[in-house]
């Protein structure tokens, strides 16, 4: 998915991993990930969401390192001259 995203862009994915938070402190943006080991466990990918609706962390949100459920349409966008993948409109179980 992270090395040809254009096959899954507005399709519908569900990933489960483990939950993890960044801040930018320079723009004080707050990103969500969820984090997924490789079959071997060595390496792991991330891939950023953003939950639907009204959600305020941390009271919304999963401790850090929680496994998780996430579910959203897969996205594209750029910032700060880099291309980001993205679930967006997500729900989480």
């Amino acid at each position: 998915m992270l090395s040809g995203p254009d096959d899954y862009i507005g399709k519908t994915v569900k990933m489960n991993g483990s939950f993890s938070v960044y801040e930018d402190e320079e723009t004080g943006k707050v990103y969500f990930a969820c984090y997924i080991a490789d079959a071997t466990a060595c390496c792991s990918q991330g891939i950023e969401f953003t939950l639907s609706g009204e959600h305020v962390y941390p009271d919304d949100y999963p401790e850090v390192g929680s496994e998780i459920v996430v579910q959203g349409i897969f996205e594209t966008y750029e910032e700060n001259g880099y291309l980001y993948c993205q679930l967006k409109d997500a729900v989480m179980e």
